[in-house]
């Protein structure tokens, strides 16, 4: 088997997974090509475990490893995403920029964040 093969297809896919991450902005979007990128780790762990003929396999143990770890990643990173958008209404990444600063009042809200108004003040 050539090794050529398998790397390219799991160069493009890594590729593929970064332009995802780098280029989107909804989350859910960006969870899919992490996976997509862990996948062309994958596919390359087993590749090479195939090309050198190791008897203990342990590019395949690993990629069972990153399977589970990727489990994992999703079903904290999903419940994540559903917590915050309960809570924000977006998952737009963009607009989550500011969870550690606090909320941002809405436009249409004259008030401050609590939802009270400001008085005006006359000049």
């Amino acid at each position: 088997m050539h090794l050529a093969y398998p790397a390219v297809l799991a160069a493009l896919l890594f590729c593929t997974g970064l332009y995802g991450v780098l280029a989107r902005r909804n989350v859910i979007l960006v969870l899919m090509s992490v996976e997509l990128m862990l996948n062309a780790v994958n596919l390359n762990l087993v590749a090479f475990d195939v090309w050198l003929r190791d008897t203990l396999h342990a590019g395949q143990a690993l990629t069972l490893f990153t399977i589970a770890i990727a489990a994992a990643e999703i079903g904290i990173g999903l419940a994540i995403v559903l917590m915050v958008y309960r809570n924000r209404g977006t998952s737009d990444v963009d607009r989550l920029r500011d969870t550690a600063e606090g909320h941002e009042p809405h436009p249409n809200n004259a008030g401050d964040s609590t939802g009270t108004a400001r008085p005006e003040v006359a000049a």
